[in-house]
């Protein structure tokens, strides 16, 4: 059995996420934290480490989506 641990984001983050996904694949804020985590553990695992130019630009990214401040 999967154990699972709590992450805290701010109310109105966790409501722009929910606007963000409707009509989307995934089903709730944490299926899509869970995507995000793994795609960026992905990226870290195969270059062997995540740069600090690599780390910023996934981060820009995620503030192009909305998901960042």
């Amino acid at each position: 059995m999967t154990e699972y641990t709590t992450v805290s984001i701010p109310k109105e983050l966790g409501d722009r996420v929910e606007e963000t996904i409707e009509g989307t694949s995934f089903s709730s804020t944490s299926d899509l934290v869970r995507f995000l985590l793994r795609s960026i553990v992905i990226q870290h695992q195969r270059s062997g480490e995540l740069t600090e130019a690599e780390f910023e630009e996934i981060a820009d990214q995620l503030a192009d989506l909305g998901y960042l401040d």
